[in-house]
């Protein structure tokens, strides 16, 4: 094996703690393991897991800075969901209010995928597998 084994979690940085912790948590499903508020900077952690496995660490700080979040802007491009089904995800994300785009199909896998965002305008993308 090489010198990485695999990727441990993400960090996401956003502007409304409670509205983010929301989407995540009531409106994906994400489970949460930890959430500490550490005083010292103002801001909360918060550990969230899919399926049992440790994925994402919400944070907040105060003023945080801007940057694009496009699908096409530099850096990172999105953060990709598997799922079984990418309709009956949709139909379960807008009947919570989340807008999702038209279905694509990626040219290369025939696999059917979409994007909505986050509360902060992060991309997300469901891929069916």
């Amino acid at each position: 094996m090489g010198m990485l084994n695999r990727i441990h979690h993400i960090a996401i940085i956003c502007t409304n703690y409670s509205v983010s912790k929301d989407f995540y948590v009531n409106k994906l499903g994400f489970k949460i393991l930890a959430e500490v508020y550490r005083e010292e900077r103002k801001s909360y952690k918060l550990d969230l897991a899919i399926n049992g496995v440790y994925q994402i660490e919400l944070f907040s700080f105060e003023n945080p800075a801007q940057r694009p979040s496009r699908p096409e802007a530099a850096g990172l491009r999105h953060l990709a969901f598997e799922v079984d089904d990418v309709e009956s995800v949709i139909e379960e994300l807008n009947a919570k209010g989340i807008e999702t785009e038209p279905i694509r199909i990626d040219e290369f896998t025939g696999k059917r995928f979409t994007f909505f965002t986050d509360p902060d305008g992060l991309p997300l993308e469901l891929y069916q597998s």
